[in-house]
């Protein structure tokens, strides 16, 4: 028995490093092939992004002159303030708001059926309301993005704390953490956390999926803006290179939630 728990920390950087083979295996197949596609011609370069303009998006993005109004650093700052406002907007309010619904039955009872009946409104649903009421600005932009993220917040912080043992709640209880404040801090957060942050890596996901959308509503810089005026302009290689950096920024963004959580969460590695 002891030596099958001995190798098993070995076993995991192996499995890491043959999972990181994989990817960059997969990735550099996947490119072969969109080089060899584009090379023999067999799609229209007008409209179908080729190694070549994807280049000279990347070269022209990256000069002060930039593209759509900024440099590839100023569009990318400017999605990133938008990103991380709205959702820490979203689990300011939305993880709160989880905890009192799974804590309270009349809370739940109260606000539960109104989130029940806004819950499945697209976010892009939103955006008129968010231009009358908030202009074409950064502010709704940033609402649009607190709106999709939020929900994800609330369901899964809700989950976390309804799926705690109730055995914990009663013993709890006997041992003098009755007051809700305490049971609050003492039990239902730390046994729901997982779940929260569950929650978090969606609503981060959430958020930017949302963002290009977002962005779209008078932006005069951006990622967002970038995609748009690269759709205008006939564009492809620009709106691919303007994804590709959407979807590293999200995947960095989420490893690094996933880092918080597995030092936050020791016992769940």
């Amino acid at each position: 028995m002891s030596e099958h728990i001995a190798t098993l920390p070995a076993r995991r950087p192996r499995a890491s490093r043959r999972r990181i083979t994989v990817g960059v295996a997969a990735v550099a197949i996947a490119f072969a092939a969109w080089w060899i596609v584009s090379a023999l011609g067999l799609v229209n370069g007008a409209r179908f992004p080729t190694p070549l303009t994807t280049w000279q998006a990347a070269v022209q993005l990256s000069r002060d002159s930039g593209y759509a109004g900024g440099t590839l650093f100023q569009h990318i700052g400017h999605s990133l303030r938008l990103v991380f406002l709205g959702f820490l907007v979203a689990i300011g309010t939305g993880v709160p708001l989880g905890l009192l619904m799974g804590f309270s039955k009349r809370i739940d009872a109260l606000v539960g059926p109104v989130f029940s009946l806004l819950r499945p409104i697209p976010p892009l649903a939103w955006i008129p309301l968010a231009i009358l009421w908030l202009g074409l600005g950064d502010p709704a932009k940033i609402f649009l993005i607190w709106v999709s993220s939020f929900t994800p917040a609330v369901i899964n912080t809700y989950a976390g704390v309804r799926n705690i043992d109730p055995t914990l709640i009663e013993a709890a209880r006997v041992h003098g953490a009755g007051h809700p404040v305490r049971m609050l801090r003492e039990v239902l957060i730390p046994g729901s956390m997982p779940m929260i942050f569950t929650g978090l890596r969606l609503s981060l996901q959430t958020a930017w999926m949302t963002l290009v959308a977002a962005e779209l509503i008078g932006a005069f810089i951006g990622l967002g803006k970038v995609l748009d005026t690269a759709a205008l302009d006939i564009r492809p290689g620009m709106i691919l290179y303007a994804m590709v950096w959407v979807g590293l920024l999200g995947a960095v963004m989420t490893r690094g939630l996933e880092w918080i959580e597995k030092r936050a969460l020791p016992w769940l590695r």
